[in-house]
């Protein structure tokens, strides 16, 4: 039985988002929502709420049925508020008084630490203030669950417990879920919606089976199409020489037959309908500009501490050496941005030994943190390149383009941009520093999966040397070819991550 129908719903802003949209949400479906930054995902949740009019099209929900819907964004004021507030604040007035206890059972479902629980959110990570807006959604116990990108902010082990939550609920509870975490999505859905302006495709299958469902089937539909007008192409040139003959010999029959190819042509082109074609969110490329240096960094046992000195390990003797991508695995708090900032300052150190780290003097660093803290809000994007480039207005104006900020985009405060937007102009950064060495924290933060994908092969392709702290499984997997554990204050070279992504996802 559907819960919620959805007939040929569109939405048109300054372009379609999608268009003649069928959707039936039943009890049991877990779907995973796909698209590229700015395509429609959290308007498409929004039309199922009621917060916003489609353009066109019709939903309809079953009597009394009741939606919760995850924002992505932290609501005005919650961050005063302690965590606990905040969840018993989602309740009616009513249910505040008589029954607070449920959301300190929603809590306790979602294993919020006790310390934590009378903090304001404002002094929270980021990870936990998403557990908090989750934790709002459930306390009320709906029918449905809408959840907007969940695990933004959320380090391997929330993650994990996001997902074993998600798990533990009632069978029947459908859960429609946006995400770009693509081992997030095939560890949780069981259908995949891949919107698209028009002809959005839906599969009864996890993400990674849906896609490649979605690319035999979009192949197929290319070879259909081209199929189609080479026939009909043959049918015109049949036509054009059976005219010039019929002119010649005055022959109405032959006029006849030259019109008749002509409108059976017409009718295949007409119901022709080109493969899709992803309009690219924007462009993510990186150079490589290479360096005769084998070892590029030697790591002396170096002592990574927090900045009152507590030691948190030691790196042993390590080497990162040219075509090296190394990626950094460790539990929150194990010291892994604090080692990157190490070795971006050693690198910037022009080849001095700094703190049992020393670089290469040839080295040229290309340093991208999780909050592109490289990035001033105030600069627009134009002012960020052409003063850190000498590349001139137009040049900078068709680069800004390529990532995807349109002229109007490129005069607004960089504070003011999506965090896609954001991350692609810090990539066009990165790629015009033309570096020789990647020192990269959480990258795939903000980008889509297009995004994700285009900086794998990127970083693959051109055989670049970096470092990468990330918590995106998927990412981890196609781009590292080493990987370094922090483990019982020691820094030691493993196989691969995945005894670590298992050990990340216990309980603890």
């Amino acid at each position: 039985m559907s819960l919620i129908t959805i007939r040929a719903l569109g939405v048109t802003l300054s372009t379609p988002l999608f268009a003649n949209l069928n959707l039936s949400v039943a009890a049991g479906d877990r779907i995973g929502l796909v698209a590229a930054n700015g395509r429609g995902k959290s308007t498409l949740l929004k039309c199922i709420t009621g917060a916003f009019e489609p353009t066109t099209g019709e939903i309809f929900r079953a009597r009394g049925l009741t939606v919760g819907h995850m924002e992505q964004d932290l609501p005005a004021g919650l961050e005063a508020l302690t965590f606990r507030e905040a969840v018993l604040g989602a309740l009616s007035f009513e249910q505040q008084d008589s029954e607070s206890w449920r959301a300190d059972v929603t809590l306790e479902e979602l294993e919020v630490p006790e310390a934590l629980r009378e903090r304001p959110l404002g002094q929270l990570s980021g990870g936990w203030q998403r557990i908090a807006l989750i934790a709002r959604v459930r306390v009320g116990e709906p029918d449905v669950l809408l959840l907007d990108e969940p695990t933004n902010h959320l380090d391997l082990s929330k993650i994990a417990r996001l997902e074993g939550w998600l798990a533990s609920l009632p069978r029947d509870m459908p859960v429609v879920i946006s995400s770009h975490d693509r081992a997030f999505l095939d560890a949780v859905t069981n259908r995949t919606l891949f919107l698209r302006p028009e002809r959005s495709q839906l599969f009864a299958l996890p993400y990674s089976r849906a896609r490649a469902a979605l690319d035999a089937a979009d192949a197929a539909e290319e070879r259909r199409f081209e199929k189609d007008m080479k026939a009909a192409q043959q049918l015109r040139q049949q036509a054009a020489k059976l005219n010039n003959i019929g002119i010649n010999s005055g022959s109405d029959l032959l006029v006849v037959k030259t019109r008749q190819l002509k409108e059976r042509a017409e009718r295949i082109e007409d119901a022709a309908w080109p493969a899709h074609q992803e309009r690219p969110a924007g462009a993510i490329r990186l150079a490589n500009r290479g360096t005769h240096a084998k070892v590029l960094v030697t790591l002396e046992d170096a002592a990574v501490r927090t900045p009152d000195g507590t030691l948190l390990f030691r790196t042993g003797r390590k080497f990162i050496c040219q075509g090296d991508r190394i990626v950094l695995l460790g539990l929150n708090g194990t010291g892994k941005t604090r080692l990157v900032r190490l070795l971006r300052d050693a690198i910037a150190a022009a080849g001095a030994g700094h703190e049992g780290i020393k670089a290469t003097p040839s080295l040229v660093l290309g340093y991208g943190d999780q909050a592109l803290s490289d990035l001033s809000d105030a600069e627009t994007p134009h002012g960020t390149i052409i003063h850190r480039f000498d590349i001139g207005d137009q040049r900078a104006r068709s680069l800004l383009a390529g990532a995807g900020l349109s002229i109007e985009m490129q005069g607004r405060p960089v504070g003011q941009l999506s965090g896609g937007q954001k991350a692609r102009l810090g990539m066009l950064v990165l790629r015009l520093t033309n570096p020789n060495v990647y020192l990269l924290d959480e990258p795939t933060n903000h980008l889509d999966i297009e995004g994700q994908e285009a900086l794998e092969r990127e970083l693959t392709a051109n055989e670049a040397s970096c470092l990468i702290v990330s918590h995106d499984r998927a990412f981890v997997r196609a781009v590292a070819n080493r990987f370094w554990l922090i483990e019982k204050r020691r820094l030691i070279e493993v196989d691969g991550p995945e005894a670590f992504f298992a050990e990340a996802a216990l309980p603890g």
